[in-house]
């Protein structure tokens, strides 16, 4: 069973798979270890911002392949995870440092998600805590996920220091910043040179993260996502 946590909004790009594509997801699905009793697992897929790298599709792909070995799935996103605008805006609209450190609401996070499917944990979650389009703080009734659950979560940032301990798994999928930007210009018209000044908040608030946490490194496996349709696994630390 897949459980969509998505109530913010978190569009994804049309990938059909191709057979290159089929292959490293499925690798990387039977990765996700098998915890003694009904423990949880919780996954990690991790990428630079916007539609460029590619973190909801292949996240999505991935619970379903996960799915497909018999195993039950819950999907959340980091993004339904957001602070309201005012407190990530609180250092300038502008702001890199602002979007590395005021973005997401990592307490309600951990509380509703990350707790709730670690050890020992009860498997009730709440897949949401904001509405992006309405700036409003969510509080959705728990849900209850089944024994031995895989959580996969997609999202930026999820290397970071207080989160990196968190993940059974964990995948960051390596694009540059030319190919994401171009992505994102043909989406939605945002300007298509990464060091625009339009585009300084996002792209030196990753550089500050990259920085600071590593998280091509510290991530269990990176996977070249450049060309959707033939990803390369170009590290895999679990060497399965």
């Amino acid at each position: 069973m897949v459980t969509d946590g998505g109530a913010g909004v978190r569009e994804t790009c049309q990938v059909s798979l191709s057979a290159e594509r089929r292959l490293v997801v499925g690798r990387v699905a039977r990765c996700a270890p098998t915890l003694d009793g009904d423990g949880c697992v919780r996954v990690a897929v991790d990428g630079v911002d916007g539609y460029g790298s590619g973190k909801s599709v292949f996240a999505d792909e991935l619970a379903s392949a996960v799915t497909a070995l018999g195993r039950p799935v819950v999907r959340v996103s980091l993004d339904d995870f957001l602070n309201v605008r005012a407190v990530r805006h609180r250092q300038g609209r502008d702001s890199p440092q602002g979007f590395w450190e005021d973005s997401y609401n990592y307490p309600r996070f951990e509380r509703d998600v990350l707790v709730a499917f670690g050890p020992g944990g009860s498997r009730r979650y709440r897949p949401a805590a904001y509405d992006l389009r309405t700036d409003a703080v969510l509080d959705p009734e728990a849900r209850t996920a089944d024994p031995a659950t895989v959580l996969v979560v997609d999202g930026l940032f999820l290397h970071r220091d207080e989160l990196v301990t968190a993940w059974d798994l964990s995948v960051f999928l390596d694009v540059p910043f030319s190919v994401t930007a171009q992505r994102m210009a043909d989406r939605n018209g945002s300007n298509l040179d990464p060091e625009h000044p339009s585009m300084r908040r996002y792209v030196e608030g990753q550089r500050i993260y990259f920085r600071a946490c590593s998280p091509q490194r510290r991530a269990d496996i990176v996977v070249d996502n450049q060309d959707f349709d033939v990803p390369r696994i170009v590290r895999d630390n679990l060497l399965r």
